[in-house]
């Protein structure tokens, strides 16, 4: 992780989340994400990774408790602000979310378009992203005509194709095999590189490995929990102690 980190990007403060009248299925949840440090997800399934995602992509709204995402606070955020801060964030879908009608290379085109980008401007950064995940020769095939592992592969190619300042991926290496899975926690690891925070939910311990200055936030029944004593959220700082993202606290 080259880049240093420096305020916060998320912090929760205390947050719960229920659906309804149904019990929490995430309680007390309190942390905070740094600029430029990669953060694993982990937790049994059922353990609330995917409503903690929901939480962090701004599909979700807390039931209780205060979130800010890059110094705003997002739970008082005029809806019609809310677009402008999504467009920062990044998402890997667990199933994928591609629209049918579009190509690979018009899906993975869509966020540049959005943001405004030129025809001419995106061709390159779209058509080099499709060659890295290996897909050069589907650039035309529309999401129908693809297999489940070449949808994931087009879905993680459109989250980063803008780099955000956020990634947040559900699963996704799920549905690729181990050397591609390999491939595309290097291309996260890039894009950390330059500065982005990536959150990654895995129920892959294999994954955890391969990434050594990650960091681990482990779930379990709805909250965080750190059975190893080695990560707590926020990240324990003492004087002179290195804090994630590189910096010293």
């Amino acid at each position: 992780m080259s880049q240093p980190a420096g305020d916060e990007i998320v912090q929760f403060d205390n947050v719960g989340l229920r659906y309804g009248t149904d019990k929490e299925v995430l309680r007390n949840l309190s942390f905070t994400l740094y600029p430029g440090s990669f953060y694993f997800l982990t937790g049994a399934s059922g353990a609330g990774k995917t409503s903690l995602l929901r939480l962090l992509y701004l599909a979700q709204r807390p039931s209780r408790g205060m979130i800010r995402m890059f110094g705003s606070d997002a739970i008082t955020l005029p809806r019609d602000r809310l677009p402008m801060l999504r467009r920062r964030i990044g998402v890997v879908f667990q199933d994928f979310r591609l629209v049918s009608h579009l190509s690979a290379f018009d899906n993975v085109a869509l966020p540049l378009r959005v943001a405004g980008a030129s025809e001419a401007d995106l061709r390159r950064p779209v058509s080099d992203m499709l060659d890295w995940v290996g897909l050069s020769d589907r650039m035309d095939a529309r999401p129908a005509t693809l297999s489940g592992g070449e949808q994931q592969r087009v879905a993680i190619a459109r989250a980063v194709i803008a780099r955000p300042e956020m990634l947040v991926a559900d699963e996704p290496t799920g549905n690729v095999d181990p050397e591609m899975a390999v491939k595309l926690l290097r291309l996260f690891e890039a894009l950390n590189g330059l500065g982005t925070t990536v959150v990654v939910a895995t129920h892959d311990v294999h994954l955890l490995q391969k990434v050594p200055d990650s960091l681990i936030m482990r779930l379990n029944k709805g909250q965080l929990a750190d059975p190893t004593g080695a990560l707590r959220f926020p990240p324990r700082r003492t004087a002179g102690t290195a804090r994630p993202g590189g910096s010293v606290a």
